[in-house]
Formats: structure tokens, C-alpha cells, sequence
């Protein structure tokens, strides 16, 4: 007699992957939890719950899942099956040959490239929104998080193989494209101005709006992911501080610290803070009081009957906010992103003459040479060196 079990039907598998992520549901959003279920292996789900326990950062976790995801949904619609551990080094060569490709061969080779087939595969998935090759960097950083993860399993990868290095500087060469901004236009002072007047109002969403922009804002410039993960227990009551550093018996202003602990430069155990003086630290004690929050948190979802959630905001949805304030501002939400908070605030450092290393100091760059980018664009426009014939 056969006493095997029989296998147990693929929706069960799917049920259970699903209850499995719930269990990291603080890191990866509620809306893509059965896409995942349904993608990922039984492996793929232990991996990251592995990775859960071993403290690793939640803004990493969640970007390995991420890749995970499109990783996998790639794999099956390019090869027919899950991905295999350790892949081999053809079908990392195939990964790039895929998303790094010459735009002008593609028109007289249509085999040239990303299939047709899975293409649309993948942009059914929503996972697919470019039609040309993929950033270069977008591309390492994948292939990067499949080598995490091929570590994690235990297993060693082919990622340094000569062919596949000589094939992404290849395809580099040929998918070369301009370099575009994260954000098209910064949001500088003005800009911001005009986002707060966006949402003067006094409903709940509007006192969490304007604290979530200006905070973002004045803290440096504060990445999406640092501001969606903030919590309360990071937030520190200073002593006032003087309104004019020159006047140090003048009038006082409000400050708070800001423990940044771990981003994407630092590490957890890192004592990284930046300052909030005056106007921004009443926004968000106002929208803490407002809100009730003493703990977890700092920035909330609110339902369409105006209730607050506790889960906290993802950067998604800090990138939406800034988006929809932005279109009530009439301005164009297409040349704005989350990112133009950062880059902002650099740019109206510069304007307004601030060192940069003081500059650097708030938004905790640690490249001059990035942080530079935007601080030499605003001196180059306010400066004399273009206007040697007017």
C-alpha cells in the first residue's frame, strides 16, 4: 500500500507562501503579497524570512524582495521555470542581454533584445514600465541582490565570471543613454511653499502632509525611505536654540534632533542626527499631538473616512503624497519625485550661499562629488561664468 501523501493542490502552496509573508508585513506592502505568494518558491519565502531574523535592515529587505519578485516572474517568462541555485552563468549573460540592449539594432533585428513574449509577461505583472533597455544601474543593483541572495542560500555564485563582466560593460556601451535625474526639477524653497499652501487646510491629512514635506525637507532632505521608516523612539527634544547664531542671547527657536541610526549610508549603530529648528519642529509636534502618536510610527496611512492606520506610510506613498500635492499646486507631477526633496534642499543651500560641507553635514552625504552635482548646478546659474557676453 502507498502511503505517500499526494501533493497538496497549488492554491494551498500559494495560501500558505501568502501567510508566510505575513509575517513580514512590516516590510513588504500589503498590496503585492499575493503576487509574491504566487511567485516565489517555498525557498524564496525562507530566504527572506531568514533575512528577517538576522536583523537585516528593513529598506534592504524590502528591496531584495523586490527583486526577488521581478527576478522570478523574469525567469518564468523567459525560460519557462523558477530560477535556479546557483544560476548559471548563461542565464545571467540572458538577464542582461535582456535589459541592457542597442535601441538602434532592435529596429533591424527584433530578436535583439527583450523578447516580445516576455515583455509582456512582464508588464502584465505591472512589473515592466520602460520599452527601452533598463539604467544600467538598475541592472547591476538586480544582479546584486540575486548574488545576495544566492550567498544567503548558501551556495556560491557566477557573478565575477569574465563573461558575464565583459557582457554587462558590452551591453552598457551599446543601451548608453543619458543620464537622467531622479527628480527633473528640485523642490526648492519656492516650490515647497507652494506644497504647503496646498494642504493648509485642517483635516488630519492635510496637518500630516505639511509636516511630512517640510520635515522631508528641512531635515536635509531626507530620503523617502527615511521618512516612511521614521519613527517616534528616533525623535529627540533639544534645548532652543538661538534664531541668529550671531545673536546667541536673542531670540530663542524650538529644536529637536533627529536619530537617523540605519540608512543607506550608515549603519544601525551609527549616531548620524540632523536638526529641526523652528517652523518644522511646530509642524510635526502638531501633527504628533494631532495624531496622538507617542510611539511606533511617525507618519501614518489615514483611510477615506479620514481614520489613521497604524501602519506606517511606504516610500511609495511618500512619493504619491509629494505627486498629488504637487498637482494641486498646478504644478506637473511628472517632473517631480520624492527625490527633488533631496535634491532640492542642496540647491537652496547653494542659493543661499551655505558652505557645503554645512550643506552635507544636514543632508548626511558622505560623496562631495554627489552632493556637488546639485550644489554647483545653482552656483553655475547665479554665478559670473556664464554671463561673460550678455
Amino acid at each position: 500500500m502507498d502511503l505517500r501523501l499526494p501533493p497538496k493542490p497549488a492554491s494551498d502552496q500559494k495560501l500558505r507562501r501568502a501567510e508566510a509573508l505575513d509575517a513580514l508585513d512590516s516590510v513588504l506592502p500589503f498590496d503585492r503579497r499575493d503576487f509574491l505568494a504566487e511567485i516565489l518558491t517555498d525557498d524564496d519565502v525562507a530566504t527572506l524570512r531568514h533575512l528577517a531574523k538576522e536583523g537585516i535592515g528593513e529598506n534592504s529587505l524590502r528591496a531584495l524582495a523586490s527583486d526577488l519578485g521581478y527576478l522570478e516572474a523574469w525567469s518564468l517568462a523567459a525560460t519557462g521555470f523558477s530560477l535556479p541555485w546557483p544560476a548559471p552563468e548563461a542565464l545571467l549573460i540572458k538577464f542582461v542581454a535582456h535589459h541592457l540592449w542597442d535601441p538602434a539594432k532592435r529596429e533591424t533585428d527584433i530578436s535583439h533584445g527583450m523578447p516580445e513574449d516576455v515583455t509582456a509577461a512582464l508588464k502584465s505583472a505591472k512589473l515592466l514600465r520602460v520599452d527601452g533597455p533598463h539604467a544600467p544601474n538598475t541592472v547591476r543593483r538586480r544582479l546584486s541582490s540575486w548574488s545576495t541572495l544566492t550567498g544567503w542560500r548558501g551556495l556560491r555564485g557566477n557573478f565575477s565570471a569574465p563573461g558575464l563582466r565583459s557582457a554587462i560593460k558590452l551591453a552598457v556601451r551599446a543601451s548608453a543613454r543619458p543620464r537622467g535625474r531622479k527628480s527633473r526639477k528640485a523642490v526648492t524653497a519656492d516650490i515647497l511653499t507652494a506644497l504647503l499652501k496646498a494642504c493648509a487646510g485642517d483635516r488630519l491629512v492635510d496637518v500630516r502632509d505639511r509636516a511630512l514635506l517640510i520635515t522631508a525637507f528641512a531635515s536635509g532632505g531626507r530620503r523617502r525611505s527615511e521618512i516612511a521608516s521614521l519613527r517616534f523612539e528616533q525623535i529627540v527634544e533639544e534645548e532652543p536654540v538661538p534664531a541668529d547664531p550671531k545673536e546667541p542671547g536673542g531670540e530663542k527657536l524650538p529644536c529637536l534632533s533627529i536619530r537617523l541610526g540605519r540608512t543607506k549610508t550608515t549603519q544601525a549603530d551609527s549616531d548620524a542626527c540632523v536638526l529641526l529648528v523652528g517652523r518644522p519642529v511646530l509642524a510635526l509636534k502638531g501633527w504628533l499631538e494631532r495624531a496622538g502618536i507617542n510611539e511606533g510610527a511617525v507618519f501614518r496611512g489615514i483611510d477615506r473616512w479620514g481614520n489613521l492606520e497604524k501602519r506606517a506610510l511606504t516610500p511609495q506613498a511618500v512619493n504619491l503624497i509629494l505627486k498629488r500635492r504637487i498637482a494641486e499646486a498646478g504644478l506637473d507631477p511628472q517632473a517631480f519625485s520624492a527625490h527633488g526633496l533631496r535634491s532640492g534642499y542642496l540647491t537652496e543651500t547653494a542659493r543661499r550661499g551655505i558652505p557645503l560641507p554645512e550643506a552635507m553635514q544636514q543632508s548626511q552625504h558622505h560623496s562631495v562629488q554627489q552632493a556637488s552635482n546639485y550644489y554647483n548646478d545653482a552656483e553655475r546659474t547665479l554665478g559670473r561664468a556664464a554671463r561673460i557676453i550678455v
